[in-house]
């Protein structure tokens, strides 16, 4: 039944989009994937996408950066070159700690932060120099795209697109899927 075929139905609203989304979903069609130009809130749960750890990688750069900004305070101001500045004690971190809070913050801010875009960038495919991924151009100006593939709904081409013609799109198009 299925023959590898995917289906692309274009939106020229964000809500027109979520509501099409919502009746298709409801008749039991899997949605692929959707793409626009700006994130659209309230997808997610429609289509099926599940929360990202992200925010766990992010916190684990964070600690990376935490270690490493208190682990070089520490060689640097107390056990490579000691010096009194301020008349500031330099026989040990705990002593030095209140001073090194700020710096320590700052570090961790900057790993997590470059970590999480870094991270982001490398899971999603989207390093300065890769080829782009979605379907057409316009999904990055002023259309919305929703991709679904025959395969995974065990439905033909055709009778997808006789269900998202009832969802009113902008235009749709149809071609063969390569995995």
């Amino acid at each position: 039944m299925a023959d590898n075929k995917v289906l692309h139905v274009m939106y020229d609203d964000d809500m027109k989009l979520l509501e099409a989304a919502r009746e298709l979903v409801a008749q039991g069609i899997h949605i692929k994937d959707v793409y626009s130009p700006f994130p659209v809130h309230g997808i997610d749960p429609v289509i099926g996408i599940k929360r990202t750890r992200l925010a766990i990688v992010s916190f684990m750069f964070a600690m990376t950066g935490t270690s490493l900004a208190l682990l070089g305070m520490w060689y640097f101001m107390i056990s490579d070159w000691p010096m009194n500045i301020g008349g500031k004690p330099s026989f040990s971190l705990l002593e030095n700690l209140p001073a090194f809070v700020p710096v320590t913050f700052e570090f961790s801010v900057l790993c997590g932060a470059h970590g999480m875009a870094l991270t982001y960038m490398l899971r999603n495919g989207t390093l300065p120099g890769m080829p782009a991924t979605n379907p057409d151009p316009r999904t990055s100006d002023d259309m919305f795209v929703i991709e679904m593939l025959d395969a995974e709904n065990e439905m033909s081409v055709e009778e997808l697109e006789a269900a998202a013609s009832k969802t009113s799109p902008f235009e749709m198009s149809t071609k063969q899927y390569e995995a």
